[in-house]
């Protein structure tokens, strides 16, 4: 008998081969598939029974969190009231291997009486469903990973990634952006880290500035007042042209430090950033560099006007 670790390899190549296939396979019909799709006004409704109706959700739980609106239905409950949740402004992708399932009957009868939009993904395009779609996507006719040949693997797999496919497509045509992806995720470590810097950062009120001619013992003053360890020099336009942290103290300390400018002190070009930058971003801008930082002046056409902390980063959970 094969080893556990025989079998996990057989079941990985066995599916690596297939996925190898369909990428191959691939054609226009994949493109009409994402036009469609992408022209819908109202929701992708996504179905499948049985083992397919798993990918099915799953697919939908994709593309509504990537910016494409979709739900599953299961065909069973459709033929029992559920087909009024699709609307003829909807489009509905029909997952099956044989295509011949007989409880997509209802649905696929549906579609075609309130010309809804139907994509099937079947295995080969010579059955029932692939027929009466106005896109047929076809999966490659590949071995199951299963030791007797039964049990959905490889084809299930293959649906899975042309799911993904069309949803990453869809995501790309349409200019789905991180920050878009942080408005569907709002809980826990991923929210965290899809927040913006405008949510977490401290407002103008709360700046510690001052100009360049300023001496250093007013600057230390409002470094302390202001407790983010640091302190912005502005121009006299409001320009933001450096910044004084808790380093350049030590770096600088002599017997003249009071008596100095804070421009004579100060490290100019600071690294700042903007609002709407993910807090991840800002995170990284403070830690990855060389030297490290704690906190962050968010700047507007070259003025500030907030401030981000580390320790903002930490409360938030994004650090």
């Amino acid at each position: 008998m094969a080893s556990h670790l025989e079998i996990a390899k057989s079941t990985i190549r066995i599916e690596k081969e297939a996925l190898e296939a369909l990428g191959e396979a691939l054609n226009g019909d994949f493109t009409k598939a994402v036009e469609t799709l992408k022209s819908v006004k109202g929701r992708v409704i996504i179905t499948g029974m049985g083992k397919s109706g798993h990918i099915a959700g799953k697919i939908a739980a994709t593309m509504a969190s990537t910016g494409t609106p979709a739900f599953f239905v299961h065909p069973a409950e459709a033929s029992h009231g559920d087909l009024g949740m699709i609307t003829s402004a909807d489009a509905v992708l029909a997952i099956s291997k044989s295509g011949e399932s007989a409880e997509l009957a209802d649905l696929i009868e549906f579609t075609r009486r309130f010309s809804i939009p139907l994509i099937s993904m079947t295995t080969g395009v010579e059955n029932a469903l692939a027929r009466a779609a106005d896109v047929a996507l076809n999966l490659p006719d590949m071995p199951e990973a299963c030791p007797i040949g039964q049990a959905p693997t490889t084809s299930t797999t293959l649906a899975l990634v042309m799911g993904d496919a069309l949803a990453m497509a869809l995501l790309e045509d349409k200019g789905f952006t991180a920050t878009d992806f942080g408005k569907f995720h709002p809980g826990g470590k991923l929210g965290a880290r899809l927040l913006t810097v405008a949510e977490l950062m401290h407002g103008k009120d709360e700046l510690p500035l001052c100009y360049p001619d300023d001496k250093m013992a007013d600057t230390i003053l409002t470094m302390t007042e202001g407790r983010f360890g640091c302190v912005g020099v502005r121009s006299h336009k409001g320009d933001l042209i450096g910044i004084v942290t808790d380093g350049d103290l030590r770096r600088k300390m002599d017997a003249s430090l009071l008596k100095r400018s804070a421009e004579e002190v100060m490290t100019s070009s600071p690294r700042t950033v903007t609002k709407d930058m993910l807090a991840a971003e800002a995170l990284s801008l403070m830690t990855m560099k060389t030297p490290q930082i704690t906190g962050l002046f968010v700047v507007e056409d070259g003025k500030p006007v907030g401030i981000l902390h580390i320790h903002d980063l930490l409360r938030a959970g994004v650090a």
